[in-house]
């Protein structure tokens, strides 16, 4: 196979105010990022490689990628500080906010973010990333710097489970295959999973085999930008019973994929000390 992408490549400098790039990269919503001993980061976004740093409120990226993506990807056009003013009039989201409102939620391609997610079940970060990254290297076009794109599902459709076996993913790679299979023949129409009511949208990803609820929403919220789909893991779970006993604000509903991230992050990750209760 040729390298796909062969065009120069340029910087990119964005201005993203309140931003994390280390919690938006490392939140469990992508996988392809690695961080360097510089504290930048290199990684995989729209098939091309890229290397990016934050310095204030300065995203700096190198990559063959224009501005128009980027600032696509990374959500510039939402107004996350209105947002997280929004999220405080809830008592029960001020200390989440103020430790992980860094986060924006990354505007991924669906398909990847699809399969991605079929991998995560049951699975750690760390693990999902390996699997992620023996995909890329078994059935995707290299792209330079080592690296590779992610697979088409037209690529995978006609694996079979022993195909995966380098993967190591186990159980899930009927469910990658199946995945791959509903997305060619039509059953899962990717273009119109954005648009779709959600009931609908949700219900057509979990015609694949092994695509529950979570799964569904994590794709619908990460590759297709429902930011209404609010996944319930065993975190959220953990923070549902923790911090809305009575339930998750409906008046929030319309955003409640970010609050969502927000809370992940911050019941994953807060300090030892904060958890003494539970």
């Amino acid at each position: 196979m040729q390298t796909l992408n062969l065009q120069k490549e340029v910087t990119c400098v964005l201005h993203i105010p309140e931003f994390d790039l280390e919690q938006t990269l490392n939140c469990g919503q992508s996988f392809r990022w690695k961080r360097e001993a510089d504290g930048s980061f290199t990684g995989v976004a729209g098939g091309s490689p890229a290397r990016m740093h934050q310095q204030g409120d300065i995203v700096t990226i190198v990559s063959v990628a224009d501005d128009a993506f980027w600032h696509h990807y990374f959500d510039i056009d939402t107004d996350y500080c209105a947002l997280k003013r929004l999220f405080c009039n809830t008592e029960q989201l001020v200390t989440p906010c103020l430790y992980a409102g860094g986060i924006r939620i990354l505007r991924q391609d669906g398909w990847e973010a699809l399969a991605s997610f079929i991998i995560s079940q049951n699975n750690n970060i760390k693990r999902i990333s390996g699997i992620i990254e023996r995909l890329c290297e078994h059935f995707g076009d290299p792209i330079g710097e080592g690296l590779y794109a992610f697979p088409p599902p037209e690529r995978l459709a006609s694996c079979t489970v022993e195909d995966l076996a380098p993967l190591r993913c186990g159980f899930r790679a009927r469910y990658l295959i199946d995945a791959a299979q509903k997305v060619c023949n039509g059953t899962v129409q990717l273009n119109a999973l954005a648009t779709l009511p959600l009931e609908d949208a949700r219900a057509m990803l979990m015609q694949i085999v092994g695509v529950g609820r979570k799964v569904a929403d994590c794709a619908l919220l990460f590759g297709f930008y429902r930011l209404e789909c609010f996944p319930v893991d065993v975190w959220i779970g953990r923070a549902l019973k923790e911090l809305f006993a009575d339930g998750f604000p409906e008046e929030l509903s319309p955003y409640a994929g970010i609050a969502q991230q927000m809370l992940f992050h911050y019941m994953r990750t807060r300090p030892k000390q904060e958890d003494a209760h539970t």
